[in-house]
């Protein structure tokens, strides 16, 4: 399998090549808002799940045959959480020693109170954790950690971090209508993120088909409540348009399935893709990869997302899912 995707726009980072360590819902939480579904069972191993040298080995391929100014980024960003991975620091080290363009590494940042964690990823152009709370007790609601992560211990690591890294800290926020986007809950985050000093924060809205179905982004007000608590370094990130590009996948069943197991698609968004990467079959093409048995449909708010067959999100009356096996 192809461990490197894209480039796929990225609302925070242009145009960013993914490279993924991670076997699809690897990870440590279990998020509400989670793009990818549901996490089952929650994991929070560090091993070298995917071999380091693979991924090295295939991201300097493609690097190698394709055309460096259309990526901006060169991004880990996992089927689940990428700093599980332990072979990270290592991955980072030789990418950068290889090439000039920037490495970012988008991560929840559950696993940043371990000292060691931190020292591996300071090589690192950006990095991107998430803090969506500033209180253990919404943290448990929202993020659903591993019993071996508190609030108290991801908190800490979040500010350790921020007093040794020299490269650009973007913690990210997801804004979820009637959860975090309250003048209470965001007066707790304002104070977390005091202590964390970051470059800026990115407040994002669930725009991806969230694990739950309840989860509704913050309104307006909402998000100009978070605006007001957080200050300048608060920025809105609006979800990214652009094309897709077809990567080193063999063909275009297999470019859709490395695409959509990290960053499912909407449904408008494949024909789209589709009829970009060869116009003169598109129609075609996108009925076959519907009938391949590698997909599922997942509505959302009357919006139906392509998503990997493999990923869980519930089913219920609010929620349409198509396994198309």
């Amino acid at each position: 399998m192809n461990h490197i995707f894209g480039p796929v726009p990225s609302r925070r980072l242009g145009r960013s090549l993914g490279i993924d360590p991670i076997p699809l819902k690897t990870c440590n939480w279990n998020c509400v808002y989670c793009q990818l579904g549901r996490s089952r069972p929650v994991v929070n191993l560090r091993k070298e799940y995917i071999a380091p040298d693979l991924i090295l080995e295939q991201a300097m391929r493609f690097l190698d045959e394709h055309d460096h100014t259309d990526i901006d980024w060169v991004t880990f960003v996992g089927s689940g959480e990428p700093l599980l991975n332990a072979g990270l620091g290592w991955m980072i080290r030789g990418l950068k020693a290889r090439c000039d363009i920037p490495v970012a590494v988008i991560t929840n940042g559950a696993l940043l109170h371990i000292p060691d964690v931190r020292q591996e990823i300071l090589a690192a152009d950006a990095v991107l954790p998430s803090l969506d709370a500033g209180t253990a007790e919404l943290y448990r609601k929202i993020n659903r950690p591993h019993a071996r992560i508190p609030f108290e211990l991801h908190l800490q690591g979040l500010i350790d971090f921020s007093l040794e890294y020299r490269g650009n800290l973007w913690p990210e926020v997801m804004l979820i209508r009637g959860m975090n986007d309250s003048e209470e809950a965001l007066s707790d985050l304002a104070a977390a993120f005091r202590k964390i000093k970051p470059d800026c924060i990115h407040l994002n809205l669930p725009s991806r088909p969230p694990a739950e179905t309840w989860v509704r982004p913050a309104d307006g007000e909402g998000i100009l409540r978070a605006m007001a608590f957080l200050g300048d370094v608060g920025q809105v990130v609006h979800p990214a348009e652009g094309n897709y590009e077809r990567g080193s996948e063999s063909g275009p069943l297999s470019s859709i399935l490395a695409i959509i197991q990290r960053h499912p698609m909407r449904e408008d968004e494949v024909k789209h893709t589709l009829a970009y990467w060869q116009p003169e079959s598109a129609s075609q093409t996108f009925e076959h990869i519907a009938a391949s048995g590698r997909v599922q449909i997942v509505e959302r708010n009357g919006v139906r997302f392509w998503c990997d067959k493999e990923a869980y999100f519930p089913e219920d009356r609010n929620c349409k899912t198509d396994k198309r096996h």
